[in-house]
């Protein structure tokens, strides 16, 4: 199999790989643990299944990890495109997963919280509870670049001519509904729509299709040898300019 075929499949199972991690720390815990409204209930969800509250944390660090791995596979893939596009596209994704990992502490400091010895548990479940309303805000402020990163993704895969375009077009869609969901947050706190539970489609799109069919190899070297070639001529240009004033 071509090199590049393996790193499309690679890409593809990391991206699969972020998709379960994503699932179950930001989904399935939450909603096991988190009862809205309830400072109370939620807190003592949290003391009783410690564990489980423990592992969404880490799901979560695994999540943004993998990503990271996903961004270096997908710049390979896209580089020939543009590689300074395809070089914003890495940046915005790193900027989010930053948010998100050091927004993580919000979660261990709520956990640390309903274990201190010098509170009451009133005292306890309040600072818990605004530790944990503090990683909301976070998680939507992550939202910003995690949708950001999937417009120059999409771009790209529509330029491409080794990937479908109607992936492209709906991973730009997909990063439209994180950054509604952030404007909703912010601007609108009564509003409980998530738009991007609607929108996600773009990237189960893309894990499948890296997957199953990979890229068109044959576009992808056309891709690589134009580029390769525009870059030569690029610096062939800049010689004749230094010899001419030579």
């Amino acid at each position: 199999m071509n090199s590049i075929q393996k790193t499309a499949r690679f890409a593809g199972l990391l991206y699969l790989a972020l998709a379960a991690l994503s699932a179950f720390g930001l989904v399935y815990v939450p909603s096991m643990i988190i009862v809205p409204g309830d400072a109370a209930a939620t807190a003592n969800n949290i003391v009783a299944s410690e564990s489980l509250f423990r592992l969404g944390v880490v799901s979560n660090l695994a999540a943004f990890t993998v990503n990271v791995f996903v961004a270096v596979l997908l710049y390979k893939l896209l580089e020939p495109v543009s590689k300074s596009i395809a070089s914003l596209m890495v940046i915005l994704i790193m900027v989010g997963l930053a948010i998100g990992m050091l927004n993580e502490l919000n979660q261990f400091a709520a956990l640390l919280t309903l274990g201190a010895d010098n509170l009451t548990p009133t005292q306890s479940q309040a600072l818990a509870s605004l530790f944990l309303d503090i990683y909301e805000h976070g998680f939507t402020i992550a939202h910003i670049f995690w949708g950001l990163w999937l417009f120059p993704m999409g771009y790209l895969i529509c330029r491409s001519g080794f990937l479908p375009k109607v992936v492209g077009i709906l991973l730009i869609i997909a990063g439209m509904g994180y950054l509604v969901d952030f404007t909703l947050f912010l601007l609108f706190p009564d509003v409980t729509l998530t738009v991007s539970n609607f929108t996600f489609i773009g990237e189960v799109a893309l894990i499948f299709w890296l997957l199953i069919k990979g890229v068109n190899v044959e576009q992808w070297n056309k891709r690589t040898h134009k580029s390769d070639t525009t870059d030569l001529n690029g610096r062939g240009k800049e010689r004749e300019i230094s010899l001419s004033k030579a």
